[in-house]
């Protein structure tokens, strides 16, 4: 039987699956992208039944293909913290690890699976998905030095850098060959050490769009968000999402969001929920077309330019 890993493509997604693989080691055909491509499951054929690991993408954008999946005699083992819709699937053949509250990642779901018996991984993960209370927190408990913490933290970060664009051109590596260059590594810290020349590659890219994402002043804040416009240029849509971070780090009682040019007629924009409030912003983005994400972070792919008053005037008043 076929196997099949379908993972998304930022620093959760990866991570999960190195973690899994580590585990259960086999031959699989991996389906991925950038990290905004989540209708990944309907590139899975259905003409034979398959086994399925589905990781860090949101069930309710794949119901229809999953249904199908199942329909087929395939088995899907499906790991998320997104949305997942009204009901999940009752099927012998599915089996679900969801929990979508916002301290959760898929990679500390799939820690959890495995009993920690890969954590660096999974504090990575949690890093790269600004959960850096949770990260630090889980990181001492496993005994980890504060060294070690924010170097986990570091790679965390440009893992999940790498996964922002609005296509694989726009990123520095595939994120397939990525996990394929990372996850020969039962622990990232040893990675790190052997200090790998795709870590160093990432490592300088981030440093450089994440300066030249800093250097934009806001184009609106008060009390409640901070919005910053960034150009239709390859750096702005691979920093988006790490700057929304950023910026929700240094503004802990704000939301934030990272506007980008995307042609002459859309935005691409990344929300993030107030640390001080890690909730909402997938509710916010699904008042638009193309809206969605979790309760901390979210996005709208296609925001049509003039609706970004009402988009704002929309946050602003969500966290007020």
């Amino acid at each position: 039987m076929q196997r099949y890993d379908v993972f998304n493509g930022d620093a959760d997604g990866i991570c999960a699956l190195i973690q899994l693989r580590q585990a259960f080691p086999c031959d699989t055909q991996l389906i991925t992208g950038v990290k905004r491509d989540i209708a990944l499951l309907q590139q899975v054929p259905t003409a034979e039944p398959a086994e399925v690991v589905v990781l860090d993408i949101s069930l309710d954008r794949n119901r229809e293909a999953l249904d199908r999946l199942l329909a087929s005699g395939s088995k899907v083992f499906y790991c998320d913290h997104h949305f997942a819709g009204d009901e999940l699937p009752v099927h012998d053949g599915f089996t679900p690890l969801i929990d979508t509250a916002p301290t959760v990642c898929t990679s500390l779901l799939i820690d959890q699976h495995l009993n920690g018996r890969f954590r660096e991984w999974a504090v990575a993960a949690a890093f790269g998905d600004n959960l850096n209370a949770v990260a630090a927190e889980l990181a001492s408990a496993s005994g980890l030095s504060a060294e070690q913490a924010e170097a986990l933290r570091q790679l965390g970060v440009c893992i999940n850098y790498n996964g922002y664009g609005e296509s694989l051109d726009d990123l520095h590596f595939h994120p397939a060959d990525l996990y394929r260059a990372f996850s020969v590594y039962a622990s990232p810290l040893q990675l790190l050490a052997d200090n790998v020349p795709a870590w160093q590659k990432l490592s300088q890219g981030y440093a450089e769009d994440m300066e030249q994402g800093l250097s934009c002043a806001p184009a609106h804040q008060c009390e409640s968000a901070l919005v910053v416009i960034l150009p239709d240029a390859p750096w702005a849509r691979r920093v988006s999402g790490v700057l929304g971070n950023e910026l929700a780090n240094r503004n802990p009682e704000r939301a934030c969001a990272v506007v980008t040019e995307a042609g002459e007629e859309h935005y691409l924009i990344s929300i993030r929920a107030p640390l001080s409030n890690r909730t909402g912003a997938d509710e916010l983005a699904r008042r638009f077309p193309t809206g969605g994400g979790r309760k901390a972070a979210a996005g709208i792919n296609k925001l049509p330019k003039q609706q970004l008053g009402e988009f704002v005037a929309a946050m602003t008043a969500h966290w007020r």
